[in-house]
């Protein structure tokens, strides 16, 4: 678990963004356990009760559930997990578009720009399988 932490974020927001972002590329997959939160503060060196309340959020949203006693998992709920993917392409691309615009790029040219990246991590990917 590599988390590197912003200053300028809640380290319990900052939990839950990486446990979204892991859900959303299958990195954990649904019905998954996860570490308890004692492990998780540890592992991360960060205080217990702030693991306790990105679980605590976690739980809220439905991105995790505890049975009783047993360890806390991933959800099962496949609508749940891909809202959250679609939830983070949104925030992505909502966070691109606030930065491009503040630039006052013409939208043809954002446009060139965004499909001349893509065919190049397109090709870099080629590469790596080759």
């Amino acid at each position: 678990m590599d988390i590197r932490f912003d200053k300028r974020e809640a380290v319990y927001i900052q939990v839950i963004r990486y446990f979204k972002e892991q859900i959303a590329i299958g990195e954990l997959k649904s019905g998954q356990e996860i570490p308890s939160r004692r492990e998780l503060a540890q592992r991360l060196k960060i205080n217990p009760n702030t693991v306790q309340r990105a679980y605590k959020e976690m739980e809220e949203e439905g991105l995790i559930y505890t049975d009783g006693n047993k360890p806390s998992m991933i959800t099962k709920e496949t609508g749940r997990i891909k809202e959250i993917r679609e939830s983070l392409i949104d925030e992505a691309i909502d966070q691109f578009v606030d930065r491009i615009t503040s630039l006052q790029i013409p939208k043809e040219q954002v446009f060139d720009l965004v499909q001349s990246k893509l065919n190049e991590l397109g090709r870099e990917d080629e590469e790596k399988h080759d």
